[in-house]
């Protein structure tokens, strides 16, 4: 993977413009399909959360469990089943879980109609806190020359850690557990969000000249920042409003 100092000391000026534009361009491209995605999200939860048919079709049947499950059992098996995607085949991967994301969001709206632990002020100052703090989060991965590829392990270890704790909690149900995960999910989303910026970044030097692999990272780019922000949106939430997720 090529490093940006060695890249710029063997070109010229002109040059370097034009791998700065290009770098701009394609972190544009993961932000823009981001917040697309977000959008996605975002209506889906409200057209669910906001009806009592389609929450009684979503929470109230078997169908819960494919929203609740269905992301990363999706993650997962795209994970291995496509050592090589195409542009097309992350597309639908990314769509389908922004869907599904979107649906299981529902819940949140659901409660704040109902006014269980939640109110739609609260959602709104957490959807702001993590716009702000992604956006800050972010900016730094993008800019900062400490290379943050080591802490990638621990982060992802993190996250491992985070799911068990979740699983364990469910039968166990402590408000003093499902803050602690709750924070700890805020510091490891956090992490992983300025870890993913800088990898993003890198990957756009390491992938020059490839249009279809460049195609396929805008997506999968995108996937991996959106992933970040709704996991931090929902553990701030969660401690904002003191209900466990």
């Amino acid at each position: 993977m090529s490093d940006f100092q060695s890249i710029a000391a063997r070109s010229s000026a002109p040059a370097n413009m034009a791998v700065d534009a290009g770098l701009r361009g394609f972190m544009l491209g993961i932000y823009n399909k981001m917040a697309m995605g977000l959008v996605l999200s975002a209506a889906i939860a409200g057209a669910i959360g906001s009806s009592d048919a389609l929450s009684a079709l979503v929470f109230g049947t078997p169908l819960r469990y494919v929203v609740m499950f269905g992301p990363l059992a999706l993650l997962l098996v795209s994970a291995f089943a496509m050592r090589r995607p195409s542009p097309l085949g992350a597309g639908l991967v990314y769509w389908t879980v922004t869907a599904l994301i979107g649906a299981s969001l529902g819940a949140w709206v659901m409660a704040a109609r109902a006014g269980v632990g939640v109110d739609f002020l609260t959602i709104a100052k957490a959807f702001f806190i993590t716009a702000t703090a992604f956006g800050a989060l972010s900016l730094w991965g993008y800019t900062t020359r400490r290379d943050l590829s080591g802490f990638g392990t621990f982060l992802l270890m993190g996250v491992v850690g985070l799911v068990l704790a979740s699983l364990v909690n469910l039968f166990f149900a402590s408000s003093v557990l499902g803050f602690a995960i709750s924070l700890l999910g805020v510091l490891i989303f956090s992490g992983l969000t300025a870890f993913d910026t800088q990898r993003l970044k890198n990957d756009y030097y390491a992938l020059q000249g490839d249009q279809r692999s460049m195609a396929v990272a805008t997506t999968l780019g995108a996937l991996s920042l959106y992933l970040n922000f709704v996991n931090l949106f929902q553990f701030i939430l969660s401690m904002m409003s003191g209900r466990e997720e």
